[in-house]
């Protein structure tokens, strides 16, 4: 613990830079951004050890494999790589499992993320020294005023096996859960300002980072357990697979082609479900899917066109929603792709609440290493927009 606390001061030394990082394409709260196209009512379900999948745009600079037992391998050899792979269409609410093994190495982060238009975020972040625990954190409108939401929660060697972490998010409660169990709940009704809850259509982001580069700032550095050895380079994380369920709004919508923001407050309210019942229904969607492959055709983003098509072009493997995709309907089911011995591990030990105040010195050592926590995400993400 006093480690942490040293960690957490040095962390705040770098706020203001960590505050200049953050930035988006387009926020729609300050101006009329192009619509988000939607994954709408089917069920996006990657196996990587398959292969590249184009349902993913590739970040610039990014370059994978695929293992058939392993699934897609992301490889660090030096300090300015940073593989990224970002989702093509969004989510408004929602489930994603991903099935992770995280990269080995001081310095080097592995990030699950999800992220808004207008910076609202949620993350799984994993630290390649740390072998005892993953963090989670969330942000709302991109505000880093306060500190204090960043949570811990215990996992097991989670560079030398796989296991299944999920965001289950709904307009009312948000989940982060380990193999099946819930391990962090944040309700909507106790984010405010700016510990507001993450309420706007997301993508999600996958990649690999360092976190321990020499031209980091010092709280970076700190953060992510000190500075990375490059001569025991490769860091080599690995996704396995990804499992995706759009909640359209988590209302009952059975159909969305695309999200527009109907003003510029940034709350959920405002997002109009393009194509969906009950909402405007002037674009249309079709799709055509097997057991291996999805033909979609879908309005064009209003505006100048905001996505990047991915490099590699191979199939997704979808299935039909079937009933509502109400977030009421949905289950935290996992991958599958995680291996037995993984998947029974509990994590309900470790169970912790947002709702629940912390002792004083967890607190303070939570509310300074947020700092640093940001500064992981916001750069992750500088990579992917």
């Amino acid at each position: 613990m006093f480690n942490k606390l040293v960690a957490a001061t040095t962390v705040a030394l770098a706020a203001t830079c960590v505050s200049a990082q953050t930035f988006t394409a387009c926020d729609p709260t300050k101006k009329t951004c192009p619509n988000d196209k939607a994954v709408g009512a089917k069920i996006v379900d990657v196996d990587f050890t398959q292969g590249a999948n184009s349902f993913f745009t590739v970040a610039e600079g990014t370059t994978l494999t695929y293992d058939k037992t392993l699934g897609a391998v992301f490889t660090i050899n030096k300090e300015t790589d940073a593989p990224t792979i970002t989702s093509s269409e969004y989510i408004f609410f929602g489930q994603v499992d991903v099935t992770v093994r995280a990269a080995n190495g001081v310095g080097i982060v592995t990030s699950f993320v999800l992220q808004s238009d207008d910076l609202d975020e949620i993350d799984w972040e994993w630290l390649g020294g740390d072998k005892t625990q993953v963090q989670t954190n969330y942000f709302s409108k991109g505000c880093t005023t306060v500190y204090d939401r960043g949570g811990f929660s215990p996992v097991t060697n989670p560079q030398d096996q796989f296991d299944t972490y999920t965001i289950k998010w709904t307009p009312t409660v948000l989940q982060w859960i380990i193999n099946g169990a819930v391990v962090r709940e944040l309700q909507a009704a106790n984010a405010n300002g700016c510990d507001g809850f993450p309420q706007t259509p997301m993508q999600i982001k996958l990649g690999t980072w360092v976190g321990g580069s020499s031209t980091a700032a010092p709280g970076t550095v700190q953060w992510a357990g000190g500075l990375t050895n490059f001569a025991q380079a490769p860091f080599v994380g690995y996704y396995q697979s990804i499992k995706i369920q759009d909640y359209m709004g988590g209302q009952g919508a059975t159909e969305a082609s695309e999200y527009q923001y109907g003003d510029h407050s940034g709350t959920w309210q405002s997002i109009k479900i393009i194509g969906g019942s009950g909402n405007d229904t002037s674009s249309s969607s079709t799709e055509t899917s097997t057991a291996a492959s999805s033909t979609k055709t879908s309005s064009s983003k209003s505006g100048s066109s905001a996505t990047a098509s991915s490099s590699v072009a191979t199939t997704m493997t979808t299935a039909t929603a079937s009933g509502s995709a109400s977030f009421s309907n949905a289950t935290s089911t996992g991958s599958g792709s995680s291996s037995s011995s993984t998947a029974t591990r509990s994590s309900s030990g470790a169970s912790t609440s947002s709702t629940t105040a912390p002792s004083a010195a967890g607190k303070v050592a939570l509310s300074l290493s947020n700092i640093a926590l940001m500064g992981a995400a916001v750069f992750f993400g500088s990579f992917m927009l």
